[in-house]
């Protein structure tokens, strides 16, 4: 290895002038690149395709509809909605939303659609029609009456219109594919258009349009995500800041953050150019590529700083650097990169996107920070003042004196015991870290959000929403003319709908129920299923396959459960109860299969991230280990430098349980990229602390020559890279603000571990090594 190093170094010098002009043609190429790139976000990369509820669902979308809905309630602000503007407007918002592109126009259903009917008991039988007659003529007052009539007919209110008749309700159902493109559907672009047509349309002083929907989400997601671009701004003026005050020198200050930025343009440039898009849930990925490119420059800088003090020219100063750090750098870098790629093993398409993201951004910073920055140092110039600045970090202090007590025999044994403490409680507060989302709403989003306060609107107002899960009955075909199939669904939602957490339900059998009633003068006596073929056949042909509770041959049918809210603890609820009752009514020709409805998605979800957990987790650690192994050939030193790790790691999920942060598709990739950026701390530490340690020195002592090396640029990196996503608290996005609260600690902690707890960690290790060798 050190053959190959030495090797490596005398070529990348030699040739340096020719590697700079490759580095400038392809940073020009990529930068245009990075150009083309667009926000790219998509409903089915959120899920996990192969999940068995998954499979269900689009099994049976075509039949039953997907999950990716639109709802738009148009609410009436002064009165209820039985006056001729509120009509219009509704009319208005029901034939822009049809002529939205991407918009399943079969499915958009309003108090104008065709389907939208009544029926009512008459002395004949049966009689009805559209809620909204063709001739309807809203100024007229005795129209207005008899749609209100109609409405309390079509057994619609809480559905389609509010309990409060203060606002009435238009659902669309989003297609996959862009019907004009053939393309997949661009999400973003559907968001711009319900703010534009609808909402900027037909919003007046009167009138209210709230607007909810994955799309819908994703748009606001998106519009809030573009204020990473001034996080991104502040994080590089308060780093070229610290990094000014480390170095004291404007050259290496500007060196390292523009070497991290071409490293930011590269990965923005390589996604575009193998033709990936930035996903909004991503879109905090180059900035994390951007500090860890600032973190491994500044140690480069430390190290060309230090031995150009010690009265090495520039130019053999940063030979010796690229020399010294090629390999702990490259190994802490692959680290990264194989930590993040530990993603992949998550079969959610938008954390594997992170995955690539994320590992394609750190793998080119083993290109532009450990060697494009040695050979633009190696052309400058240092003041004497620069280096009388290093020379005098070099020498060390009491400072460091007093950290080195750390690896002391006084010291390391207390702390590892309150290490081992920590640990402990940490672990069991851990164990009740909960999956999924813990408040209602968009959890991607602030509570006070137009969006969140658009879903507590509808929620409160209506007694359905758009958090439903559906529970696919399939059975033989025309199994719904059979008592006893009928009866099986009967008897599973009504103890469904028991459950808590679940605010209604409706399955075929309930509506057939109500109009085996009407076919017998409305009597609630015969609120039943009849128990004769022919009268139940007569009841469930009423039904039309339109209406999402059967499909063409009768041998599926939806059970669906309107819930309170999405939270993971009523999802968890009512989806172990369905567990449970489909082994107690399934049977040979009865299947009762999770799982379709958005609720079903996020409880796939839930699942798939639960799962994940621990396999993401070992994948990690095993390629820190692995390479630590490598590097090191120490399983000493792999210990020191993984157990801090795992520690803080541990430590982390604790404080999202006090926080009240779930483990969610945002959250869950924050443990793998704060273990991949904090096992740089320990490898910089370890590497000179290892190779002192194979000179004979004493472990105090060799820690000590190692904080004098690498201690002020592991402390610096630590905080500034702390300080720069602590900024995300101020955050537009929730899950920006959860991110950036978990990073902040992951940062500091782990450098914190690198320092306190990793020398204590090796003190007993070594134990042989007395303090004064």
């Amino acid at each position: 290895m050190n053959t190959f190093i030495d090797r490596s170094e005398r070529l990348v010098f030699k040739h340096r002038n020719s590697l700079f002009a490759i580095f400038a043609l392809i940073t020009i190429f990529l930068c245009y690149q990075a150009t083309q790139l667009k926000l790219d976000a998509g409903f089915t990369k959120n899920i996990p395709l192969n999940h068995e509820y998954m499979q269900t669902y689009i099994q049976y979308k075509d039949n039953f509809g997907g999950a990716n809905n639109i709802l738009v309630s148009v609410c009436d602000t002064d009165s209820d909605i039985f006056n001729q503007a509120f009509f219009d407007t509704l009319k208005g918002v029901h034939d822009q939303l049809f002529f939205i592109n991407g918009v399943n126009r079969s499915l958009v259903v309003s108090l104008f659609s065709p389907s939208t009917r009544f029926t009512e008991i008459v002395e004949g039988g049966f009689s009805g029609g559209p809620v909204i007659p063709a001739d309807f003529d809203s100024s007229n007052p005795a129209a207005l009456d008899l749609v209100k009539k109609n409405i309390g007919k079509a057994g619609i209110v809480g559905r389609q219109v509010a309990s409060d008749f203060s606002c009435a309700m238009v659902t669309a159902q989003l297609l996959d594919i862009d019907p004009e493109s053939g393309l997949p559907l661009d999400t973003l672009m559907i968001a711009e258009e319900l703010e534009a047509q609808l909402r900027s349309e037909f919003e007046s002083n009167g009138i209210s349009i709230h607007i909810i929907g994955f799309a819908k989400m994703i748009g606001d997601v998106a519009n809030g995500a573009k204020d990473v671009l001034i996080f991104f701004a502040i994080a590089i003026g308060i780093t070229a800041v610290m990094v000014f005050f480390f170095c004291r020198s404007v050259t290496l200050t500007f060196l390292p953050i523009v070497c991290s930025f071409i490293a930011v343009i590269w990965q923005l440039g390589l996604l575009t150019l193998f033709g990936f898009g930035m996903d909004p849930m991503s879109i905090l990925v180059p900035f994390l590529v951007f500090a860890i490119g600032v973190s491994h420059g500044v140690q480069m800088i430390n190290a060309v700083g230090k031995r150009a003090a010690q009265g090495m020219s520039v130019k053999a100063a940063s030979q010796r650097a690229f020399n010294s750090l090629l390999l702990p750098g490259g190994i802490a870098l692959l680290s990264d990169t194989i930590g993040f790629m530990t993603l992949m093993v998550i079969d959610i398409g938008i954390i594997r996107e992170l995955a690539i993201t994320a590992s394609m951004g750190v793998a080119v910073i083993i290109l532009t920070n450990l060697l494009l920055l040695p050979i633009l140092m190696s052309y400058i110039r240092l003041s004497e003042k620069n280096k009388r600045h290093y020379l005098e970090k070099s020498h060390g202090g009491e400072f460091w004196k007093f950290i080195a007590g750390f690896a002391g025999k006084k010291y390391a044994p207390a702390i590892v015991i309150a290490t081992s403490i920590l640990f402990i409680l940490g672990y069991v507060q851990s164990q009740q870290l909960k999956i999924g989302d813990l408040h209602a709403g968009a959890p991607a989003l602030h509570g006070d959000s137009r969006y969140n306060q658009d879903t507590f609107l509808i929620t409160d107002r209506y007694e359905i929403t758009v958090d439903y899960i559906s529970v696919i009955v399939e059975a033989t075909p025309e199994a719904c003319t059979s008592h006893s199939v009928m009866s099986a669904i009967d008897d599973f939602q009504w103890r469904m709908q028991n459950v808590p957490g679940v605010q209604s339900a409706i399955s075929l059998a309930s509506v057939a129920k109500k109009v085996n009633a009407g076919y017998n003068e409305g009597n609630p006596k015969w609120h039943v299923l009849p128990r004769n073929q022919s009268t139940m056949v007569q009841a469930v042909s009423r039904v039309p396959t339109s209406s999402g509770l059967l499909n063409g041959d009768c041998s599926a049918m939806p059970i669906i459960l309107f819930m309170e809210d999405h939270k993971a603890e009523t999802i968890n609820t009512i989806v172990d109860a369905v567990k449970a009752l489909r082994d107690e009514y399934s049977s040979e020709d009865l299947a009762f299969r999770l799982a379709s409805g958005p609720v079903g998605v996020m409880a796939a979800t839930n699942e798939a991230v639960k799962s994940s957990q621990i396999p993401m987790l070992f994948y990690v650690f095993g390629a820190v280990i692995l390479l630590c192994l490598l590097s090191f050939r120490s399983l000493r030193a792999t210990l020191a430098v993984v157990i801090p790790l795992y520690v803080v790691s541990i430590l982390a999920q604790a404080l999202m349980t006090f926080l009240d942060i779930g483990l969610t598709v945002s959250t869950l990739p924050v443990i793998a990229l704060g273990v991949g950026i904090g096992v740089d701390y320990g490898i910089y530490i370890l590497s000179t602390m290892n190779t002192k340690l194979k000179q004979g020195l004493g472990v105090q002592q060799a820690y000590y020559e190692a904080l004098k090396e690498r201690g002020s640029a592991v402390l610096f990196t630590g905080i500034t890279l702390a300080i720069g996503v602590s900024t995300w608290v101020f955050s537009s996005l929730k899950f920006q603000v959860d991110m950036g609260i978990l990073l902040t600690f992951m940062f500091l902690v782990n450098m914190l571990g690198a320092i306190i707890v990793l020398p204590a960690i090796a003190r007993l290790l070594w134990y042989k090594k007395s303090p004064g060798k």
